[in-house]
């Protein structure tokens, strides 16, 4: 069974070459190369490596260099800006590069909560032309997500983090599913698939974190599991959980049969963004 982590972040310390924007609540640096030792110590044998918005916005030339520097081991997505005039032919590049396979839109963060806009159909119809995922961090905005999965039948649609607003550092929100319905509509489009990325920060129990099974089910059952990848969203869940915490509970849990769990853990994902780690 291969398994492929959903999401996961790298990045550099703040440096002049290379300056972050913002930043995220977790260690000075977590490179390629530490990602890659994170991942062997548990047996992760890829990952979708997302430039993280937080530090470098649109600017994925580490996740370049990281791509570069282990190849086969991490397919690449980039946050791209629907008010850009250019972002079309930003996408048209994007997509002509060695191990890129998606791009993201940061509706969650005031990016093209408009599904009306000029700039977020072109970002769509630009990522169907060129058969890439658009993964969508839209938790407060799945009703606008509907929309868009509607206009744009031809474009698959990634849901980031179950569609849920979660923590970057403890505790996990009082009512982490209170919004669960409304992931759940999203289930009747059939272009739209859901990261189950960063769960256990939601939990309110220690690991394993037996209290995710239920709400986790329901969404198994609303998407089916051709519509389901799991993920750790790793580096942001660092100040929650260690990565393995990210990976065992869904590799050990008896809620999942051995074809479910095969199909969360990594067969989902090789079909929706069409690469598998080599």
């Amino acid at each position: 069974m291969l398994t492929i982590d959903s999401q996961v972040h790298a990045y550099e310390r703040d440096h002049l070459g290379r300056p972050w924007v913002g930043t995220l609540a977790g260690p000075p640096e977590v490179t390629g190369d530490d990602m890659v030792a994170a991942m062997d110590a548990v047996g992760v044998d890829g990952a979708l490596l997302v430039s993280p918005y937080s530090m470098y916005r649109y600017d994925a030339s580490y996740a370049l260099a990281v791509g570069a520097a282990h190849p086969g081991r991490f397919g690449l997505i980039k946050p791209v800006d629907p008010t850009d005039p250019g972002v079309t032919d930003t996408i048209a590049d994007w997509a002509a590069l060695d191990g890129t396979v998606a791009i993201r839109v940061m509706m969650a963060h005031g990016v093209s909560v408009d599904p009306n806009g000029r700039g977020i159909k072109c970002v769509l119809q630009a990522a169907a032309r060129h058969a890439l995922p658009v993964n969508l961090l839209c938790w407060g905005h799945t009703d606008q997500a509907a929309i868009l999965a509607r206009a744009h039948p031809n474009t698959m649609l990634v849901i980031d983090h179950l569609g849920l607003n979660q923590p970057f550092v403890p505790p996990a929100p009082a009512e982490p599913f209170a919004d669960l319905t409304q992931v759940l509509a999203l289930a009747e489009h059939q272009n739209i698939v859901i990261k189950i990325s960063g769960a256990c920060t939601l939990s309110h129990e220690p690991y394993p974190y037996n209290d995710l099974w239920d709400p986790l089910r329901r969404i198994f059952d609303a998407f089916g599991l051709d519509r389901c990848l799991w993920g750790t969203d790793w580096t942001r869940a660092v100040n929650l959980l260690t990565y393995a915490q990210g990976v065992e509970p869904f590799r050990l849990t008896d809620c999942l049969s051995e074809d479910e769990r095969a199909a969360l853990m990594g067969r989902t994902l090789q079909r929706v963004y069409s690469w598998s780690p080599s």
